[in-house]
């Protein structure tokens, strides 16, 4: 299975693909990650990436996007994957489905994990985390939902898109995931 888990900052996505991940023997794939291990092992790719990280600039899509290409070629990314935190925006979705064409990969379903902002800035400000001041999180909350509201229609348009109560207590969220996918 192949999936893309879509939501907020704060919205369970990366517990939810650590679970799944171990559920259905497939790498959960965080492009947070993949970036550190490539500047970890030198990577040619890693190299150019650690620059934009020195600078403390933003890695550019066409190298977040080559990272992506390197890892879903690896061989434990063959029978599947969850990609976590990728696509971000319209562009990088569409650059994915020409990706999985040419190395004949397909997405099996988006998972889009709701939650209300007010639960998100609640669960965001008690982790305690430096950056986790309510401004800020609004914020990056807002600048989310900007960029992903196109990547949601663009998947739903598609049949691919699969809407997750990410509110609801950790262990529903992942029952109601894993009846989801089996359906």
């Amino acid at each position: 299975m192949r999936l893309i888990f879509l939501g907020p900052p704060g919205a369970g996505k990366g517990t939810q693909a650590q679970r799944v991940s171990q559920r259905l023997g497939i790498p959960h794939i965080s492009t947070g990650d993949i970036l550190r291990q490539a500047v970890a092992n030198q990577t040619p790719l890693g190299q150019k990436a650690q620059s934009y990280m020195d600078r403390g600039d933003l890695v550019p899509d066409d190298l977040i996007l080559g990272l992506v290409r390197e890892r879903l070629q690896e061989d434990d990314a063959q029978s599947g994957w969850i990609l976590d935190g990728f696509p971000r925006n319209l562009s990088q979705a569409k650059f994915l489905d020409e990706l999985l064409a040419e190395i004949q990969q397909s997405c099996d379903r988006a998972v889009n994990f709701t939650v209300p902002d007010e639960e998100i800035v609640q669960r965001l400000v008690a982790r305690g985390r430096q950056d986790d001041q309510e401004e800020t999180i609004r914020h990056r909350l807002s600048v989310y939902r900007e960029a992903t509201t196109p990547l949601i229609s663009f998947y739903e348009e598609q049949s691919r898109l699969l809407s997750i109560d990410g509110s609801q207590e950790m262990d529903a969220v992942t029952d109601h995931l894993s009846q989801s996918l089996a359906a």
